[in-house]
């Protein structure tokens, strides 16, 4: 790295990380700080050693059109570690009725699998996939509910799902807006924009280690269990960062990125105003006694009418993501369990007993509730101080909280701390 300036970047998530590589690219000198032990943020893995497996915290689906995200796996070498069906598929169960269909996009911009009744969504309309314009023109204050107002059987199968997965907040609740940004970016652009990928092996492998071994080769310092208690600053920039036990005096040409949580960057910068109300994420790991197939060999299965929105399938372990799950918030994990498995098990065509081994993680700060209103106080990249920017998914991408979301922000603040 040159002797220049230093970016202190602070937050050691996927923001942070996204901001550190780019800057390490460029040759930046880059201190990364993380109060954890650990790289990652909400996006992490560990070794379950009571199930005897790598469990992530969550199941995070990306699209092929996530340009940032694919840009940053790039970027670290870690570009083939996502799998995914070759084709553009997405299978669908409803559990009650147990019909089974996928989704198909067609290729290119204009939707035609649309005309056909054999590939639109069982008991949808074309009529009823017309009021996607509602979305298009939505207000910033109009909710999913309010855009999309016909509720037959493609709001249960199609836009209630849709809305919960990407926005973790009800459609009642959630903003149109940023659900039109989703689709924007993805379905609307055709198929060759929203295959379906996962991580081949762990959320870890494929965006923590390789980007934390790609900026520690370039030079930088990576510092974990420093834990940032305030931010000292004067009309126009941060003198100095306060962590547990040291007080770090910033040079008049070093720079700051805070990627921490809004709740975190709320209480260090309370002028900025970021009050966001967090929503819950509840994830369950099952581990079979063999590998599982789901469906023409995807790696996925969305779940209509259970407990959860989405089954994932890596090898022996099984997981089901539960988005919005604020009403299992006084769930006990035994119960809550036994729903989760009996979905699985009609789902995969499994004996309901006995229940292999699995395992409940809660994530009560999981995203930021993606209402109107928080999407209307979110923070730009820049702020006040003009050697201070701002990275995490709740600043101003124009998408919820996604894991392309907090990598275009990590790339935004990249760019302002590095004019």
């Amino acid at each position: 790295m040159s002797g220049g300036p230093t970016t202190h970047i602070v937050g050691a998530g996927l923001a942070g990380l996204a901001a550190a590589v780019r800057l390490a690219l460029q040759g930046r000198r880059v201190v990364l700080y993380e109060a954890a032990p650990q790289a990652g943020g909400r996006c992490r893995s560990y070794e379950d050693k009571q199930l005897g497996v790598t469990l992530d915290n969550g199941n995070h689906l990306l699209l092929s059109g996530n340009r940032e995200a694919l840009a940053y796996l790039a970027a670290t070498g870690a570009a083939d570690s996502l799998v995914g069906p070759a084709e553009t598929r997405f299978p669908f169960l409803d559990l009650a009725s147990g019909e089974r269909w996928t989704v198909e996009p067609s290729a290119g911009r204009l939707p035609w699998w649309l005309l056909s009744g054999e590939r639109r969504i069982p008991g949808s309309s074309l009529g009823d996939w017309l009021e996607t314009r509602h979305l298009a023109l939505a207000g910033p204050q109009t909710t999913v509910a309010q855009a999309i107002r016909r509720r037959g059987a493609l709001w249960r199968r199609f836009w209630q799902p849709l809305t919960v997965a990407a926005l973790n907040t009800q459609p009642e609740e959630g903003s149109a807006r940023l659900l039109w940004e989703v689709l924007r970016r993805s379905f609307l652009r055709g198929a060759a924009a929203c295959r379906p990928l996962i991580a081949r092996d762990s959320l870890a492998a494929s965006f923590v280690e390789p980007a934390l071994a790609t900026v520690r080769r370039l030079g930088a310092e990576v510092r974990f269990g420093w834990r940032l208690r305030a931010i000292e600053r004067g009309e126009t920039r941060v003198g100095a960062l306060l962590f547990d036990e040291v007080r770090l005096d910033l040079d008049p040409t070093d720079r700051v990125v805070l990627a921490v949580t809004p709740w975190v960057a709320g209480e260090l910068l309370p002028e900025l105003g970021l009050a966001f109300e967090p929503r819950p994420i509840v994830n369950a790991h099952i581990v079979l006694p063999a590998a599982t197939r789901l469906p023409a060999e995807l790696p996925l299965l969305g779940l209509i009418g259970g407990t959860a929105e989405w089954l994932f399938a890596r090898g022996r372990v099984v997981s089901l993501t539960v988005s919005a799950a604020e009403a299992l918030a006084d769930t006990p994990n035994e119960a809550l369990s036994e729903r989760l498995w009996a979905d699985t098990a009609r789902a995969l065509n499994l004996p309901p007993e006995p229940r292999p081994p699995l395992r409940i993680l809660r994530e009560k700060r999981a995203t930021f509730a993606a209402t109107p209103a928080a999407a209307a106080r979110r923070p730009g990249a820049a702020t006040g101080w003009a050697n201070l920017a701002l990275a995490g998914d709740y600043t101003a991408t124009d998408l919820p909280s996604t894991i392309e979301g907090a990598i275009q922000s990590g790339h935004s603040a990249a760019a302002v701390v590095g004019r």
